[in-house]
């Protein structure tokens, strides 16, 4: 296996989960920032891994599988601690239409992938988009407090939602790039389960 910088960025950040959950119950004022640094710095190494593994071609197959694993880890965890914290219908709605298209498209890619038409689902645009709201939206629900007068929390609350719709919409997206391979395996009889 193939240790490159991009892959122990990926590492770190699912080191940086169990931390996460520790700073966030711990007993001080100052733990929802805590959270919300841990969180945002796990968010910039995802972005610095790609950006490392494609401007010095440190690409390699277990960091490719990795990658995906480490930042749905991370933002399951961190949705799971808000949702705990802050139990209203609309916070575990969203938090559960993130994960859940999360896993959705995940079979997916590992169907298509099976199919040799893994390329057919790769990241679009509009996945892209969801991610920095997304990751926006939950550093500022795990940092809570105001800022100068500034709702955080409310305006996390608002992004999260928008993060959740963007989260179907691109969900949507994978679907009808997989959907002629779906049907034409149907067609052609090939069990899928």
């Amino acid at each position: 296996m193939k240790m490159t910088v991009p892959t122990m960025l990926t590492l770190a950040r699912i080191v940086m989960i169990p931390v996460l959950v520790l700073v966030f119950y711990l007993p001080y004022k100052w733990t929802n920032f805590a959270a919300a640094f841990v969180f945002a710095f796990a968010s910039a190494t995802d972005w610095l891994d790609g950006w490392i593994a494609r401007r010095w071609n440190q690409y390699s197959a277990f960091g490719a599988f990795l990658d995906p694993v480490a930042d749905k880890l991370m933002v399951a965890t961190a949705l799971f601690l808000i949702v705990q914290s802050h139990p209203t219908k609309w916070m575990a709605l969203w938090a559960a239409v993130i994960v859940g298209r999360e896993i959705a498209v995940s079979a997916l890619r590992e169907w298509m992938a099976e199919l040799g038409q893994r390329a057919k689902v790769a990241v679009a645009s509009i996945g892209k988009i969801k991610t920095i709201v997304q990751m926006v939206a939950v550093t500022l629900l795990l940092y809570q407090a105001p800022i100068i007068g500034i709702p955080v929390f409310t305006i996390g609350e608002w992004m999260l939602a928008v993060a959740a719709l963007l989260t179907l919409w691109s969900g949507f997206e994978y679907l009808r790039a997989a959907w002629p391979s779906l049907r034409e395996q149907a067609h052609a009889g090939v069990d899928t389960q």
